[in-house]
């Protein structure tokens, strides 16, 4: 195991200087603004424009500013200055990790426990009103897009401007001190962003516990004696419930790159909410490090998996 983990972490590095030069070209080579205008700002004369792009290297071949990148990116770590402000990219992107890995973590518990237990419900209770009711109930959770969900629920829900006014509204987190307020204030943002994820994932489990409780070694058990509860819980749910934590790493890697229509509808600032403030004016600094951000949690949460898949099932060695 410990050399497997050697083995992923090198492959890691190898696969993460590989995105980092392919977003480099991406971004620097097929821009869709000119850096040094963005730095400069409004009606920039052409001295400033060329001293900008002097002092960028923008002047420089492709593959010395790719080597020099590299350079910055893995030995110091150093994702470089934003493009509009010439703020770093670094201090300001960990600034906002802590609001995004809240609101991830935070959901994901959410969409576990929802999603499992509406599984295993619609699995035991196969063909009934309560398996038409939760599916059909799943479905419309799937269907329904997050920022639509999520003006809904301020609509509905949030202190300032809903109809009812049972949770804090959009930009509560960013006012709230401590971890209980926080909590507070990210109740909704959890139920929107959780809603679809939930959703998926008791419709998976539900599949694969029907196919689960079919096996040999399910009827072995029952056979046995063991409580129907037993059964499906230890046994059942062991086996089916493996392939979730492929999609949970996953989906938690991809979202660290920031859930960015939950953070832009609930105005919290997180890794998403500056993606999207990037891309809005055209920061190519700015969403480069958060793809290389995204990027590295993907590859991590992969390798979490993986060794965890060993623990879980006792068939699968490295």
């Amino acid at each position: 195991m410990a050399f497997y983990i050697v083995k992923r972490l090198l492959w890691t590095v190898v696969l993460m200087v590989l995105i980092s030069a392919i977003t480099f070209y991406i971004f620097y080579k097929l821009p869709s603004a000119d850096p040094a205008a963005l730095r400069a700002g409004r009606s920039p004369s052409p001295e400033t424009l060329a001293l900008i792009r002097e002092q960028l290297g923008l002047n420089n071949p492709w593959y010395t500013q790719l080597k020099d990148f590299l350079t910055d990116l893995f030995f110091h770590f150093d994702l470089g200055n934003s493009f509009v402000n010439n703020e770093p990219v670094r201090p300001t992107l960990f600034d906002r990790i802590p609001a995004t890995l809240f609101l991830v973590f935070g959901a994901a518990v959410v969409w576990v426990i929802v999603g499992v237990t509406v599984g295993i419900i619609s699995a035991v209770f196969r063909g009934t009103i309560w398996d038409r009711i939760l599916m059909g109930g799943a479905l419309l959770a799937i269907s329904a897009p997050v920022y639509w969900l999520g003006l809904i629920a301020l609509f509905l829900f949030s202190d300032d401007i809903g109809k009812f006014g049972i949770l804090p509204g959009s930009g509560a987190y960013q006012d709230a001190d401590g971890f209980f307020d926080k909590a507070h204030t990210l109740i909704m943002p959890w139920i929107v962003l959780s809603a679809a994820f939930a959703a998926i994932y008791a419709r998976l489990l539900r599949a694969n516990l029907l196919e689960t409780l079919s096996e040999d070694y399910i009827r072995t058990a029952r056979a046995k004696g063991l409580s129907e509860r037993r059964v499906v819980l230890r046994h059942g749910l062991r086996s089916a419930g493996t392939p979730i934590v492929t999609v949970l790493g996953l989906d938690i890697g991809i979202l660290f790159g920031g859930a960015i229509l939950t953070e832009s509808v609930f105005n919290i600032p997180g890794v998403g909410r500056y993606a999207f403030d990037a891309i809005s004016r055209g920061d190519l600094a700015t969403i480069q490090g958060t793809t290389v951000f995204l990027a590295l949690g993907v590859a991590l949460m992969s390798l979490i998996v993986d060794v965890i898949y060993a623990f879980l099932d006792p068939r699968v060695r490295y």
